[in-house]
């Protein structure tokens, strides 16, 4: 049996490696898959990479490559979701903002420096033509921190997955502004590279298995009941998550890579750039 440790925020785009566990299919193929739900995001996900503390990270596409050309010893290995992901752009219930324009020269909530909720808010700046240099960040590690920043004003907007907030908006908590989604395909699925240098085949089983599933997943009966069920949301949502939501079982292609880099440069968001070979596992 071998044993490998991986990562993912706690939220829906997952759920096919939860029942692919649940189900032993990783077990069936002596595969030990340890799953580590982290809340926090990509940032933490990042570090733990480099600790070794997970060997897999189920990612947001732009976290990772940011990090692996800082130094990240990592490589993306798959695609995971290839749809672009909606972020909602979410203030108080009881704020006083009502536009993106009156976010501008305010201090955004993110859940840590390099993470995804802080990136996104740098290609919404560019968006909406805002001075990048200008943003001001909150660190609060999860949405409930989020919340209370929101709430006591220590930070003035928060930009998260629409679903996974809409409670929240649902309850008044949060109001949703506006939705900002990403110009890339969202999830990618990255491993440590001393991995694939021991287990080279494990990680292919690994993706075989998860391929499987996710090609099918859409088809599973009551599929959008389990996923709603699962993590408290409605099912109306959940129906309109699925109908645009597309998993992949592909690997990224140099085109894709260098659009993604290109745009993450002028952006600001990383200093420099890097090799394909050196980031995506050749297939």
């Amino acid at each position: 049996m071998t044993t490998i440790k991986i990562a993912g925020v706690p939220e829906h785009f997952n759920l096919p490696w939860h029942l692919c566990i649940e189900n032993d299919a990783f077990r069936n193929a002596t595969i030990d898959l340890q799953w580590t739900n982290v809340p926090e995001g990509t940032g933490k996900m990042c570090q733990m990479l480099r600790n070794g503390e997970t060997d897999i990270a189920v990612i947001l596409t732009e976290g990772i490559l940011k990090d692996i050309t800082a130094g990240n010893p990592s490589k993306i290995i798959q695609v995971y979701v290839k749809s672009p992901l909606i972020w909602g752009i979410h203030v108080a219930g009881k704020s006083n903002f009502k536009t993106l324009k009156d976010l501008e020269n305010t201090k955004i909530a993110i859940s840590r420096l390099g993470s995804g909720s802080q990136l996104m808010a740098f290609v919404n700046a560019k968006n909406q033509g805002w001075n990048t240099t200008n943003l001001q960040f909150e660190i609060v590690n999860t949405i409930d921190g989020a919340v209370d920043a929101l709430t006591n004003k220590t930070a003035d907007y928060f930009m998260w997955e629409r679903f996974m907030t809409k409670p929240f908006v649902d309850s008044g908590v949060f109001r949703k502004i506006a939705d900002c989604p990403t110009p890339w395909p969202c999830f990618v699925i990255a491993v440590r590279n001393e991995i694939l240098e021991k287990h080279p085949k494990a990680i292919d089983k690994i993706l075989e298995i998860i391929n499987h599933n996710t090609s099918k997943f859409k088809e599973i009966l009551s599929i959008d009941k389990t996923v709603a069920s699962r993590y408290n949301l409605k099912i109306e949502d959940i129906q309109d998550w699925l109908s645009f939501t597309e998993w992949s079982q592909d690997q990224l292609t140099e085109k894709e890579f260098a659009n993604i880099q290109n745009q993450l440069f002028k952006l600001g968001i990383i200093e420099q750039k890097v090799n394909y070979t050196s980031a995506v596992k050749s297939i």
